[in-house]
């Protein structure tokens, strides 16, 4: 399994530099691996090997070796994996220092709300397309998510541009998120039929 960091957290990177906040970036980078090792930790326990794992400024990106036999219930639980290991960090942040402790907690509850937002490609996302797949595995229906998701987060994107400056760091992950929800959506074609045929296979 290959882990990486995105190219589009240079510029994070980079603004946190020159802005005085690296250690308050080195908290954000140290959350996004606590977040992540819970994705795989979910994966290990469902028995679901994993092929590559980037981590991205809102959280990070999984890519299974095969992802046809995954199951939705698995997928659930992975996607589940994430917000669950985030949740039990604010939990130990409580016994640090509490210096310390404030900015990780501020960092992970910031997060925790940015990834359980219900739109693709964010956890909250995974989660719902899962429930999807076990409670109404409807193609037609995963069309119209693809589609809600992209109108959301264009939405909240622009919302951050019209507070900058004061909104940069922000403006920054819903860029990312943006970008990310446009790549999804341009390759919907083919992950719906990848998932038609995952739905032929269960039923």
């Amino acid at each position: 399994m290959r882990i990486k960091l995105h190219l589009l957290c240079i510029p994070l990177v980079l603004l946190m530099i020159f802005s005085g906040q690296i250690a308050y970036y080195a908290i954000i980078l140290t959350s996004l691996l606590w977040h992540e090792a819970g994705h795989l930790l979910a994966a290990t326990l469902c028995g679901v090997k994993v092929k590559s794992c980037v981590i991205t400024p809102y959280g990070g990106e999984i890519k299974f070796e095969n992802p046809a036999v995954v199951p939705a219930s698995s997928l659930l639980w992975i996607a589940l994996g994430g917000p669950i290991a985030t949740i039990i960090g604010i939990g130990l942040a409580f016994f640090m220092p509490e210096l310390l402790a404030n900015k990780l907690i501020n960092v992970q509850l910031v997060l925790l709300a940015i990834n359980l937002l219900p739109i693709i490609p964010l956890d909250g996302g995974r989660i719902f397309m899962a429930c999807l797949f076990l409670f109404y595995p409807s193609v037609r229906t995963l069309e119209y998510y693809y589609w809600l998701s992209l109108i959301i987060t264009s939405i909240i994107f622009i919302l951050t541009l019209i507070n900058l400056p004061h909104s940069i760091f922000l403006a920054t992950i819903c860029l990312f998120i943006w970008l990310q929800a446009i790549k999804e959506w341009n390759y919907r074609k083919y992950s719906l039929a990848f998932e038609k045929y995952v739905m032929n296979r269960l039923t």
